[in-house]
């Protein structure tokens, strides 16, 4: 390099460092007197006690002239004309090959205090999404290692889909079955608003060492302040790209977004947003397609995107459900009702669809599939009759089909929690099960 440009870059360089001082925190609001600052820069504020760390914050919005602040982390020895000093910069995170194997938070430093490997790139966390027209179409499918999803629900490489479910019905289960036995070449796994027990458990016991092994896990638990878990799904979204930018094939599971958007209320409510529809702010419903639209295929690689959504009380459409199910490429829904009866994992085959199955499944394993669909779905029609014996055998050859087949439909879908099935056995199976095979 040149003289000539470390002059230039001198003579550009800003000198100055701005600050403000806190006028007011109300709850998760902080209110200052500047400095100057725009929307998204991270600013640090600092204590009055000398011994503290500087408390890092993001700019959120303005109220005349003065601006607003939602720190990442617990508000703790703040008081009036503490310094606010901003950094003129987004947030930015490390990211690199040498994260693979680690859990890092919402800022990507390690949860276990050690040092980020050398090496890592600077990444920005919010970014826009991909130009619709430089996004390849789906033409591949999609190793789950799930028989009910990878036969009856197939996926394909950059499908986003969402896991529909009340509580404690199994979708980190599911989730850490889909880590361990995906064809991706690498998993990123954010865990946002989870229980503080309930991280290592879902690392070492549904994802365990092997899926360790290929995954990088964002962590974000409910203790934590509303953009620390907002940040964590933008943090695991950068990261996705980053190595889908690289040629890998990414496989994304956000649990859940549901707690993605509380937050944001949490954050829109503070800022003097109006409340909607169940108390969600407007901010809610923008922020929803820019973060999944960012996932999906391009032309370097793809990202597989699993999100699951807390339904209350299992209802379908209230509010969060109803515009993630309308932005996603299909839906996978839990029933609590299989739960019960011994069925995981518990997916409801004829209340769920992947959007591009069509597309990328064979002729013949489509025939297969609705076929074994068909007979669930008129077991179900009929399953008071049957279940209170007013239902008489040689009535309706269907019904017939359907009782005979229903004992071995739910043997296949069942699926241990260790058992690993690669797709093209699924399918096997699943036409064996149908020409009078066990399955």
């Amino acid at each position: 390099m040149k003289v000539e440009q470390y002059i230039d870059a001198i003579q550009q360089a800003n000198t100055y460092k701005r600050f403000g001082k806190i006028l007011r925190v109300v709850g998760l609001m902080i209110e200052s007197q500047g400095p100057e600052a725009n929307i998204g820069e991270v600013c640090y504020i600092h204590s009055s006690v000398s011994t503290n760390k500087p408390i890092l914050a993001e700019v959120v919005g303005f109220n005349n002239e003065k601006i607003i602040l939602m720190p990442y982390s617990a508000v703790t020895e703040l008081g009036p004309g503490c310094l606010v000093e901003s950094t003129g910069k987004p947030l930015t995170i490390k990211i690199g090959r040498g994260l693979i194997g680690r859990v890092v938070d919402s800022i990507g430093k390690p949860l276990d205090d050690s040092k980020l490997p050398k090496g890592l790139s600077n990444f920005t966390t919010e970014r826009l999404p991909p130009n619709p027209l430089a996004r390849p179409r789906i033409s591949e499918s999609f190793q789950v290692g799930v028989r009910a999803i990878d036969s009856l629900l197939t996926v394909g490489k950059g499908q986003r889909i969402g896991i529909f479910a009340g509580s404690g019905v199994g979708k980190s289960t599911l989730l850490g079955m889909i880590a361990r036995n995906s064809g991706a070449d690498i998993n990123v796994i954010a865990l946002i608003g989870e229980r503080g027990r309930e991280v290592r458990e879902f690392i070492e016991k549904d994802l365990g060492e092997e899926g360790l092994k290929k995954s990088i896990v964002v962590v974000a638990t409910s203790d934590q302040p509303a953009l620390m878990r907002i940040k964590a799904a933008y943090t695991a979204t950068a990261i996705s790209e980053y190595f889908r930018d690289l040629g890998f094939q990414v496989n994304l599971m956000m649990d859940s977004v549901t707690r993605v958007a509380m937050a944001q209320r949490e954050v829109g409510l503070a800022t003097g947003e109006p409340p909607t529809t169940k108390g969600y702010t407007p901010s809610v419903f923008a922020i929803l397609p820019k973060l999944l639209e960012r996932t999906g295929t391009s032309i370097h690689g793809t990202i597989t995107a699993f999100y699951t959504v807390l339904v209350d009380g299992d209802d379908m459409n209230e509010p969060i459900a109803d515009t993630v199910r309308g932005i996603l490429d299909g839906h996978f829904v839990l029933d609590r009702k299989l739960a019960e009866q011994g069925q995981f994992p518990a997916i409801n085959v004829l209340k769920s669809i992947s959007r591009v199955m069509t597309q990328i499944a064979s002729k013949e394993h489509l025939e297969t599939a609705q076929q074994i669909r068909s007979l669930i779905a008129t077991y179900e029609e009929n399953s008071e009759l049957i279940q209170i014996g007013a239902y008489k055998h040689g009535t309706n050859h269907e019904i017939d089909r359907a009782i005979a087949f229903h004992p071995k439909i739910r043997g296949y879908l069942k699926q241990g929690t260790l058992e690993h099935s690669p797709l093209h056995e699924s399918i096997k199976r699943m036409q064996i099960l149908l020409s009078g095979g066990i399955g």
